[in-house]
């Protein structure tokens, strides 16, 4: 049996809930079916679960931090209510001209997650998420990755992940391939 992972971290638009493309408020909120029930597993295996998500609608003028926050809020809200939750958050405000380290694929924020969050090895860690720049930071630390394909996942993302890491059909798929404790 392989050891489980120190951390999972998830990607949040496309992965744990709908994309709306550039979600700004809770009321357009809508959970991916299946996300809140495999998240609630890896709860329950005392896994810390970690979004790092990429904001750029921040930056662009689409929204606010504030609304940003209303609707993890809300996020966090949903997943109470279904038996889950996540540990910590972690966002990247800027566009991909802003040439930060913290927009994925940057390491920054998972570097900052392994620094705040006792027992993380990133090289011993899963990264799920629907876009190859969700899972390239895993890839480039050592750790499991696995792709989840969306309505929003381009072709080429999904032909890379096929030879660079794994595809799967849904999070608890992914999670299956990990997770088993027998």
């Amino acid at each position: 049996m392989n050891a489980l992972p120190t951390a999972v971290f998830l990607d949040r638009d496309g992965t744990i809930v709908e994309d709306a493309h550039y979600l700004s408020s809770p009321d357009q909120l809508r959970l991916i079916d299946g996300a809140a029930e495999a998240i609630a597993r890896i709860n329950s295996l005392l896994i810390p679960v970690i979004v790092v998500t990429n904001q750029s609608g921040i930056r662009r003028g689409r929204f606010t931090v504030q609304d940003y926050e209303r609707v993890r809020a809300r996020l966090d809200q949903l997943l109470a209510g279904l038996g889950a939750r996540i540990d910590a958050t972690y966002y990247c405000p800027h566009t991909p001209d802003d040439a930060c380290e913290c927009r994925k694929p940057g390491l920054l924020l998972f570097r900052r997650a392994a620094e705040e969050i006792p027992g993380v090895d990133l090289s011993r860690a899963l990264y799920i998420g629907d876009q190859m720049r969700d899972i390239q930071p895993g890839l480039a630390l050592g750790g499991d990755a696995v792709l989840v394909p969306s309505p929003e996942t381009p072709p080429a993302d999904t032909l890379a992940a096929v030879e660079r890491a794994r595809v799967a059909s849904s999070l608890g798929t992914a999670l299956d391939w990990f997770l088993c404790t027998n």
